[in-house]
């Protein structure tokens, strides 16, 4: 979908030059989401409408979810406010994440606290999202697309206006999982200086699935545990805050935010452990300075994170009774000879990322413009397990000590356009990425000791584990205006992405240990490879977008290809003898370790909208997306983890004085095609009907809808197994009663109506 440019240029025009007397541009921006550079050069860029970006807000407290109507994106289910984007079968460190031009990194070995979870929905004011081929100065250290959010502008007063004013506060309730919170944000500002702070708070319950399920019991899945069809370790609670300054002089701006979470809670339906507590502060510095060549922009931030996980209360207590009969509540105090619950299992990670890039728009004449930067980050991450429960002493276990994760990068792009019809882009980018950890040590260091864990440790230690990666990305992109009405363009890249740490220096072969280190919800347990090579990926990808003049309707389809060389993947391990198995396990949750293999990834979206008819019921129009993704183990024929299956929405709009209504028809295909390494479970197709009314009276917006309409029960094909209540630290399949069945993924919410209003003042 495309965008207008000349409202872009000028609402930009408006907040970087002080010359520019225009304050209702800049107080906009918190309302458009943009998917474009000066000439929209990336193949896959999207927009999405500003009414639409609204609604969204009102249905979730996931910044991610905002993506949802992007083609090419889908989510991996987590948290409540911590899902993961995926674009084109390419998900989480796999992608270039930026808030407000930070390079954030999930700080947790289950990747609880992804980049968005930092920003609330409404403190969005701008996001941009490359599908695939992504030019070198967005970011490297990736292989597929980029997300780049931005919280809201700072606003200035027009000249002569004096001292200004302004804010919002806003509220929601959903009804599904209690979820209720609210936001608010402030501004005081004048011609050259603003302040602003913006709030947000969010808590929600449980949430209940579609008719047919059952939570389990100590009978298996005949009763219920936490009520009728309660999908357990859902619930979550979170607060965020930003406070920011900015200086503007001339052809100057200076700006500065401090921003501040506190999540004592978010649960985990497809992890062993929750979220029992996350505090991040960040500090975020910015200059861009505009000159007759072009502008130049420097950055800085600092960002700390300090992050608690442990067993929640759906993990900790057991619910059913073996003679109680289905429903029945038995909440029982937990020790650790208790066999109805699990004792605490603390695990605490801290991390410490400071970065800064520089980067310059040279202007070279009408037709070129030369971007060029460099960028360079340090990250300091320490994960470590006191020691609790039976066999877990006398030690901290530690599972990765004083990790150590440095990037830093050059750039250059040329932008050029040979006439009104032709322009292209060409870019190359160089990163040296550097990676280290200390020595390490089990709970129990004995030479018998659990789970091999002296043998494992001394390994690790004796061994060499610093290593440097040179990484090399190139892009092309082409873009020909064919008419008024078409637009083609054509992209190839080559990009590269070292692996994480939690992909390299966990090292311990013991299940239990293992276990803690899944960032993907499958229920396995994952063993680093400090010999994993960077991943290499191949791109070709095009765009043919038919449209109106005007846009008033528009038809794009976007087919990609990709191949990836050192794609890394996983085989499942033999603890024991510390070698991969000869005879894989098949139908339950196994420990796997991180290898390097090659894949391939194709696939196609389809996106469009056109009005109706204009009645006197309003104006109807119809907007309709498709996208589908097929990805294959090249080295073992086997499909990739977690890959969307065919899925598409139709979306009836009807705009009425005030009223903005929508009527969403979800469909998805069973997902068939799945990792056997993996042991991934498959998922049956199904059908959603969702319900949306806006209305918007002077500086009033009140939301209402209700999603999942006919309460559906439904498997979410990206929602990981369930490992919501009970004993979770066991591979056992066994009913028991406090042990998941094997076989059940998490299921997606039910009927959920929600309500919510923004007031503007």
């Amino acid at each position: 979908m495309g965008i207008r440019i000349r409202p872009l240029a000028a609402a930009v025009a408006a907040l970087f030059v002080g010359a520019v007397p225009a304050v209702a541009e800049t107080q906009q921006l918190d309302e458009v989401v943009v998917a474009a550079e000066r000439i929209r050069p990336a193949p896959e860029s999207s927009t999405l409408a500003p009414a639409r970006q609204q609604q969204l807000r009102a249905a979730s407290s996931d910044a991610a979810s905002l993506l949802r109507d992007v083609p090419g994106v889908s989510l991996y289910g987590a948290g409540g406010v911590s899902s993961l984007p995926v674009i084109n079968g390419l998900a989480d460190d796999r992608l270039r994440v930026k808030v407000d031009g930070m390079d954030l990194l999930a700080s947790c070995p289950n990747h609880m606290n992804p980049a968005l979870s930092y920003v609330d929905p409404s403190h969005v004011g701008k996001l941009t999202v490359y599908a695939g081929v992504t030019p070198v100065s967005v970011g490297g250290d990736s292989i597929g697309g980029a997300i780049v959010a931005e919280t809201r502008a700072p606003q200035f007063a027009a000249p002569g206006q004096g001292v200004i004013t302004g804010g919002e506060i806003g509220a929601f309730y959903r009804g599904n999982n209690d979820a209720r919170g609210g936001n608010l944000s402030a501004t005081l500002a004048n011609e050259n200086f603003s302040v602003w702070y913006n709030g947000a708070y969010s808590k929600a319950g449980n949430y209940t699935a579609g008719r047919n399920f059952k939570s389990f019991t100590a009978t298996g899945r005949a009763g219920e545990t936490l009520g009728r069809d309660v999908v357990g370790s859902t619930a979550y609670e979170t607060t965020n805050h930003l406070l920011g300054f900015a200086l503007r002089s001339d052809k100057n701006l200076f700006e500065v935010t401090f921003g501040y979470q506190n999540m004592p809670y978010q649960g985990f339906p497809n992890q062993r452990m929750d979220l029992l507590d996350n505090e991040q502060k960040r500090i975020n510095l910015r200059w861009l300075g505009q000159f007759d060549w072009g502008q130049l922009e420097a950055r800085a931030y600092h960002e700390t994170v300090d992050h608690l996980m442990d067993f929640g209360r759906d993990k900790r207590y057991w619910y059913g009774s073996a003679t109680g009969g289905p429903g029945a509540v038995n909440p029982l105090p937990c020790s650790p000879i208790s066999a109805s619950c699990a004792a605490g299992m603390p695990m605490h990670t801290e991390s410490r990322t400071t970065g800064a890039s520089l980067k310059a728009d040279i202007a070279l004449g009408e037709r070129d413009l030369l971007r060029v930067g460099a960028e360079a980050q340090r990250y300091d991450l320490d994960d470590w397990w006191p020691a609790s429960g039976a066999g877990m002493w006398p030690n901290t276990f530690t599972n990765i000590n004083n990790g150590q994760r440095d990037r830093d990068a050059l750039f250059a792009e040329w932008e050029r356009a040979y006439s009104p019809q032709w322009m292209t882009l060409l870019g190359v980018r160089y990163e040296n990425v550097r990676m280290d950890a200390g020595q390490v040590q089990g709970y129990n260091m004995a030479p018998m000791g659990m789970g091999n864990q002296k043998r494992d440790a001394d390994a690790f230690n004796a061994r060499n584990r610093s290593r440097s990666d040179d990484n090399w990305d190139l892009t092309a992109l082409a873009r020909y205006t064919a008419s008024a009405n078409q637009d083609i363009e054509v992209g190839l890249a080559r990009k590269v992405r070292s692996p994480n740490l939690y992909e390299v220096y966990p090292w311990s072969t013991w299940a239990m240990a293992a276990l803690m280190n899944n960032f993907v919800g499958d229920g396995n347990g994952y063993i680093g490879n400090p010999d994993l090579k960077p991943e290499k990926a191949y791109t070709l990808s095009a765009s043919f977008d038919w449209h109106a003049a005007d846009r008033r309707w528009e038809f794009k389809a976007t087919p990609f290809y990709t191949h990836v060389d050192d794609y890394i993947d996983a085989i499942q391990w033999d603890s024991a003898s510390n070698s991969p198995r000869t005879v894989p396990l098949r139908d339950q949750f196994t420990v796997l370790r991180y290898t390097n293999q090659s894949a391939r990834l194709y696939g196609i979206n389809l996106s469009g909208q056109m009005p109706l008819a204009d009645t006197g019921f309003g104006a109807l129009g119809l907007r309709a997306l498709v996208n589908y993704t097929h990805g294959t183990n090249r080295d073992t024929g086997d499909g990739l983890y977690n890959i969307m299956p065919l899925n598409a929405k139709l979306t009836l709009t009807q705009q009425i004085s005030g009223w903005d209504n929508a009527l969403e028809i979800i469909g998805v295909a069973a997902k068939n095609r799945t990792s056997d390494q993996r042991n991934e479970m498959q998922t049956r197709g199904y059908g959603l009907v969702n319900l949306r009314a806006s209305y918007t009276w002077q500086r009033l917006r009140v939301d209402i809808g209700v999603e999942n309409l006919f309460n559906r029960y439904y498997e979410m094909p990206l929602g990981g197994a369930y490992l919501g209540q009970g004993t979770t630290m066991t591979t056992s399949l066994t009913p028991n009663g406090v042990v998941p069945l094997w076989g059940t993924v998490v299921p997606g919410m039910g009927r959920s109506l929600y309500a919510g209003f923004n007031l503007k003042f």
